[in-house]
């Protein structure tokens, strides 16, 4: 009996000493706030939120496009022409700044508009937002994160807001039960539930990565977490989860950090694909199955940060950036980090699963036609009857023929060209080493294609991908963009510019030549590991 009060008292000593350390903590990150003259993040939240209560009036306002941002949502509007923006951020190199702005980008009118709102969500970054058709079209926006103006503090949501598009308001849904404060983590739509996967949340003092599962009922307003069987994903976030016209879950890739020993953690990129399946015989909903997906095919080398969008039977994805990997002695001294640490992407991938298993496709766009060259056309049999296929028709069949031709053994490739496209696909081969920067233009084919990126909005509207901002390193400079392209994916022919590419801003941040201590005071912030885990 003697032993186990001996080890309560301890257990009671550890916790009373925990929570001194903390008050001790929060007490001096007080003192060094009101130094700055900032607020403590909760606080800041709270009135952000507060002023927003206080407009009353709905407005919709004419307007130019969006300002540089990344790790902002992107979503297609479930009844009208429109793509949504919200939220996302911009660093200087000084300052992070967040936004909150609600906007409308009318495909057919090229027109953009904000819509003002009373009692809106705060502004955020890495949050995940989700549109549906019930009750006249509705905006979901779940979690993502806060940051103050000196960097010196963090805040993750886990607010649930809706926005009505009949009514043109937002309406803040409080129900507990729902997963906890995070950002970086996943949500998609699954037949009449809102799926949430993932993130992490940094305190400052520890950072938590997750795998766990919850589902809103869009009818029943109600969140349950969900029970899994088989081997899943382990805790990470940036992954990239979609969802196939069945109602299944596709999960691929993320990062997360693994600590190596006391204060050195060490950044992993992961590359496996996981599918998540609902229980047949489950009627409450809460039930689901993870299988581990076997990729074959053309698959990208190591990245995170992809930009992606669901079609109705494959997924498109794009950009991302990898850390090159390091040896232990070298995370220990960041001194040692060069611009060529760094690779970013600028590739388009189209990836279809079949059964258990994916087949990537690395698309090659074939440049404009000459205005006077002829849809090549060919005769094929079918039942016996000859029938006329044109160049979009052939080009579907030839895909679909690619995503079921991964059981032939040893390595070959398949070019499938038909005058509109070209998909390359090494099934059982070598992955292909990718390209790290420069935007890609052929003079010959006049191809063009976005400079690389990561953290982008990536959404496919009928046949047709938007792709907005992101970013992109130039040395010691995080430059965040703004520009705007789309792509025509029934010809794949080139990239198309809505608004030009635009790099030229002011940067605040420390140079090469910065002494030591300022390198270690970013370092605290670990911005380089901030962009991997949006």
């Amino acid at each position: 009996m003697g032993k186990k009060d001996d080890k309560k008292k301890k257990g009671k000593g550890a916790e009373k000493t925990a929570t001194k350390t903390e008050k001790k903590q929060k007490l001096k990150l007080t003192k060094e706030l009101a130094a700055k003259g900032e607020d403590d993040i909760e606080n800041m939240v709270k009135a952000i939120e507060d002023e927003e209560k206080k407009r009353q009036e709905v407005k919709e306002t004419s307007v130019g496009p969006p300002s540089h941002r990344s790790n902002f949502s992107m979503t297609t509007h479930p009844n009208n022409p429109e793509i949504i923006f919200f939220g996302g951020e911009f660093y200087d190199g000084k300052k992070t700044l967040l936004n909150n702005d609600f906007l409308l980008y009318n495909i057919k009118r090229s027109e953009w508009t904000q819509m003002f709102s009373p009692a809106g969500p705060p502004a955020r970054s890495s949050h995940q937002a989700v549109a549906v058709t019930q009750n006249g079209g509705e905006l979901w926006i779940f979690g993502g994160e806060f940051v103050s103006l000196s960097e010196s503090q963090f805040f993750h949501y886990k607010d649930l807001w809706c926005f009505h598009f009949s009514s043109k308001r937002w309406e803040k849904v409080t129900v507990s039960g729902g997963p906890s404060s995070r950002s970086g983590h996943r949500m998609v739509l699954s037949k009449k539930q809102l799926v949430v996967f993932g993130g992490f949340n940094d305190t400052g003092r520890d950072c938590k990565y997750f795998n766990d599962l919850f589902a809103f009922h869009l009818e029943e307003r109600t969140w349950k977490k969900l029970e899994t069987v088989g081997t899943g994903p382990t805790p990470r976030s940036a992954c990239q989860m979609l969802t196939l016209a069945d109602g299944r879950i596709v999960v691929y890739g993320g990062y997360s950090k693994e600590k190596l020993k006391k204060d050195v953690e060490k950044g992993v990129t992961h590359a496996d694909m996981f599918l998540l399946s609902p229980d047949k015989h489950d009627e409450t909903g809460t039930k689901w199955r993870w299988q581990l997906i076997k990729q074959t095919g053309m698959k990208p080398s190591l990245r995170t940060g992809l930009a992606s969008a669901a079609g109705r039977d494959s997924f498109f994805m794009f950009g991302g950036v990898n850390d090159k990997e390091k040896k232990e002695e070298e995370v220990e001294d960041d001194s040692d980090d060069e611009e060529d640490d760094v690779d970013f992407f600028d590739e388009l991938y189209n990836v279809t699963v079949e059964g258990e298993k994916a087949v990537w496709h690395l698309v090659q766009l074939t440049g404009k036609k000459d205005p006077g060259e002829k849809k090549k056309r060919r005769k094929v049999k079918e039942d016996g009857e000859e029938v006329e296929m044109d160049d979009e028709e052939e080009n579907v069949e030839k895909i679909e023929s690619l995503a079921l031709d991964d059981d032939k053994s040893g390595p070959s490739t398949v070019i499938v060209e038909s005058g509109a496209f070209t998909i390359s696909s090494t099934v059982g081969g070598e992955e292909e080493k990718s390209k790290s920067n420069g935007a890609t233009v052929s003079q010959d084919k006049d191809i063009f294609t976005p400079s690389p990126r990561f953290g982008a909005g990536l959404v496919l509207k009928g046949s047709t991908l938007f792709m907005f901002g992101g970013k992109w390193e130039d040395g010691e400079k995080d430059l965040t963009l703004k520009d705007f392209h789309f792509l025509d994916t029934h010809k794949m022919d080139t990239w198309q510019t809505i608004i030009e590419s635009d790099v030229q801003m002011e940067w605040y941040g420390s140079s090469d030549e910065d002494d030591d201590e300022d390198d270690d005071d970013e370092d605290d912030d670990d911005e380089e590991g901030e962009m991997d885990e949006s």
